[in-house]
């Protein structure tokens, strides 16, 4: 593996790692919302929460289904895990030394770029 491609793999789970560990991604997108609005937690708890509901029951079986059909790099998939751990780290870390209410609009305007993108991206593939 070329050294740009581990600075890319370290880029992209630190990069992943401080989205997750700031708004729970994975399931954040349903999850942090529900755990909020329905289940009336606050906005630190419920990413506290979908990190602990996402962590262990999703990865496993699907990394087996997927390594069994020859579509796992593991050299790459490690290098991004333990970038996405220190990112995970520093994601939490800055969540919990801000505002729930500053966390909940940059959740937002995370979640709205996100929205943008796919909507835009799907038009430019129509034309």
């Amino acid at each position: 593996m070329s050294s740009s491609l581990i600075v890319l793999m370290l880029l992209i789970g630190l990069f992943s790692g401080v989205v997750s560990g700031m708004f729970g991604i994975g399931g954040g997108v349903i999850i942090v919302p529900a755990l909020i609005y329905l289940a009336k937690f606050s906005q630190h708890s419920a990413i506290g929460t979908s990190l602990a509901i996402l962590l262990p029951p999703i990865g496993f079986l699907a990394v087996l289904e997927y390594y069994r059909h020859g579509n796992v790099d593991l050299k790459a998939a490690l290098i991004v895990a333990i970038a996405f751990i220190i990112g995970g780290w520093i994601g939490a870390h800055f969540a919990n030394h801000i505002s729930g209410h500053l966390l909940k609009l940059l959740f937002g305007f995370f979640v709205l770029g996100i929205g943008g993108y796919l909507v835009f991206d799907a038009i430019n593939s129509m034309n």
